[in-house]
């Protein structure tokens, strides 16, 4: 990247962070009847008329709401407000509809899913002869010797079997493929993408990942998890521009189901580089920050391998780099995913007797590098979807902890899918965030039984209402492009827990109540990537992003928990429907 534009744009982020505009919440109602405003307004924007929930304990309910600066400036009842009247810039009167805070989707690639928006979809795919058409559609005009790449697909959804390149090879026979699987952990590469990268009947499987072969020791085209390695640096980097692009394209998206802000765990998965997330802050996040192109808030984490890097650049820049970019910590893998049998149990899988999954990273090396990363006080996110993965983690935390003493530190085990027997209440008592994604159990319920059995999945699946009466914290992500963005989705699932399909809940008991769906997408979100003093509730002095649903009754949400979403605003000021100026 030009080292001019490096330089421009940490001078203009340096610029926007002193000029951020700050609100004591001790001081709003001092600064109220002092008459501060700005151009002789007192408030940006009046909400008034609406049922707004605002997940603050202090005053749940409210039916108005005062903005300034992008800030609360006051909320309440209509009469603790009117004085406003005549007295804000805007107004909106919300004609009865619920408002919440606005979403923060706690896992997800952001960057990596806009990219996947603009290649071969996948997504939902549920016969063979589908999936091939789409291939062979994307192939067509294709100019010889360009990389076919698209995801998404779910062998599931088609009965099971797995892909092989021989599906793709016949219509893709100048053309390397690489399609990933929706978990992210395995793709499948069309044979001339296995001659490019060399891998043979002879290529040795890499520690942490699987060549699959069949009968005879022939590779199928499917590699898992570290294995993908072997193929993934063959595949040209998407340019500067492509993944600005894509950053636009997936805000636009998040903000459509109502998210104002992401945890992005960035471009890294077992097998890929290191450097990618570190190319993603300065050419696109810091690029389109200086630019003022920025739409959603983001949270980032990177790589533990590289968890010096990100101690010295907050040490010298601090967490906050703007209002729209935080630096998180720090994310690590001790295991694969279920759909691609190399999440890590204690027994093996139903389907695949000799197979317990695969621990991806050594144990040792991990306790090192969370240590340190834990010592610089990173936050420390590690996946973990296996019922051992997830104790092996909680382990390592408990050691880590005992070993660098007691601090607020939020360890976080992401998606934290499969539990042992005891396991939930190891997360209430070490204060561990359990970041899961509820609409994976859509898709996952059957793959589940098929994989477990039936008894094994319905002791240990998606435990939420046992995290929670363990006093575990959590907070909802979609893991998109793995599962679609859409809290309100992902808030139903965690209440209804009703599978693709099915006419009746996987696992009742392991159902939430409303509320504390609402929370796992906001507040407790925000605790979970320390922004919960800005962020989650709307409460005097926080942020002002808050989303207006469909429905005008609480009652009728809390039953069906059934809206759409009609406005997303972001800082006081709607960013979803995006707004037009006249011509």
């Amino acid at each position: 990247m030009n080292p001019a534009v490096v330089i421009s744009a940490a001078a203009i982020l340096l610029t926007s962070i002193f000029l951020l505009p700050l609100l004591n919440p001790n001081n709003t109602k001092d600064s109220l009847n002092s008459g501060d405003s700005v151009g002789g307004f007192v408030a940006d924007l009046l909400v008034t008329n609406g049922v707004i929930y605002t997940v603050d304990p202090e005053m749940p309910f409210a039916d108005s709401m005062a903005i300034r600066n992008g800030r609360v400036l006051r909320i309440g009842s209509y009469s603790s407000l009117d004085e406003l009247e005549g007295n804000a810039k805007e107004r909106l009167d919300l004609e009865g509809k619920i408002v919440l805070p606005g979403f923060i989707d706690s896992h997800l690639h952001l960057i990596y899913g806009g990219l996947q928006m603009a290649q071969v979809e996948l997504r939902d795919v549920s016969m063979k002869e589908e999936f091939i058409s789409k291939v062979k559609l994307a192939a067509e005009g294709k100019e010889q010797g360009s990389w076919i790449l698209g995801g998404g697909w779910n062998n599931d959804l088609w009965g099971g079997d797995l892909p092989l390149a021989s599906w793709v090879d016949d219509i893709t026979p100048n053309n390397p493929v690489w399609l990933s699987r929706m978990d992210g952990h395995m793709g499948l590469a069309n044979s001339l993408a296995l001659k490019v990268a060399g891998i043979t009947r002879d290529t040795e499987d890499p520690v942490g990942g699987t060549i699959v072969k069949d009968d005879d020791g022939e590779p199928t085209g499917l590699l898992i998890d570290s294995a993908r390695k072997l193929l993934l640096p063959m595949i040209p980097e998407a340019s500067v521009n492509e993944r600005r692009e894509a950053l636009v394209r997936a805000s636009n998206y998040a903000l459509s189901k109502g998210v104002t802000t992401v945890v992005d765990l960035g471009r890294y998965f077992p097998g890929a580089s290191s450097q990618l997330s570190w190319d993603d802050l300065t050419d696109v996040y810091l690029w389109e920050d200086a630019s003022w192109n920025m739409k959603i808030r983001s949270c980032l984490f990177f790589p533990m391998e590289t968890w010096s890097r990100l101690a010295e650049l907050i040490l010298t820049k601090g967490h906050m780099l703007s209002e729209w970019i935080y630096l998180g910590g720090v994310k690590a893998f001790i295991d694969g995913s279920l759909g691609s049998n190399s999440a890590l149990f204690y027994q093996s899988y139903t389907d695949d007797a000799e197979n317990y999954g695969l621990q991806v990273t050594d144990l040792d090396s991990m306790f090192n590098m969370t240590s340190m990363s834990d010592k610089s006080e990173l936050q420390v996110a590690i996946h973990a979807i296996g019922d051992k993965a997830n104790d092996l983690i909680l382990d390592l935390y408990k050691s880590v902890a005992a070993s660098n003493g007691a601090r607020d530190r939020r360890f976080r085990i992401e998606h934290a899918q499969h539990l042992a027997p005891g396991s939930p209440a190891l997360f209430g008592e070490q204060r561990i965030i359990a970041s899961v994604q509820p609409e994976h159990l859509l898709y996952d319920a059957d793959s589940a039984i098929k994989k477990l059995g039936e008894e094994r999945a319905q002791k240990g699946s998606y435990l939420f209402h046992s995290l929670l009466a363990n006093n575990a914290e959590l907070a909802f992500g979609s893991d998109w492009p793995v599962a679609d963005i859409d809290p309100l989705c992902s808030i139903r699932t965690a209440v209804k827990r009703i599978p693709l399909s099915w006419q009746s809940p996987w696992i009742p008991s392991e159902g939430i109540a409303v509320e504390d769906a609402i929370a796992a997408h906001t507040i407790s979100a925000a605790r979970s990537c320390f922004l919960d003093h800005e962020l989650g509730s709307l409460s005097p002095g926080k942020l002002a992003d808050f989303v207006v649903l469909s429905t005008d009754s609480w009652e009728d949400f809390l039953k069906e928990v059934s809206a759409t979403i009609v406005a997303t605003y972001v800082g006081g000021r709607q960013a979803y429907p995006p707004l037009t100026t006249a011509a």
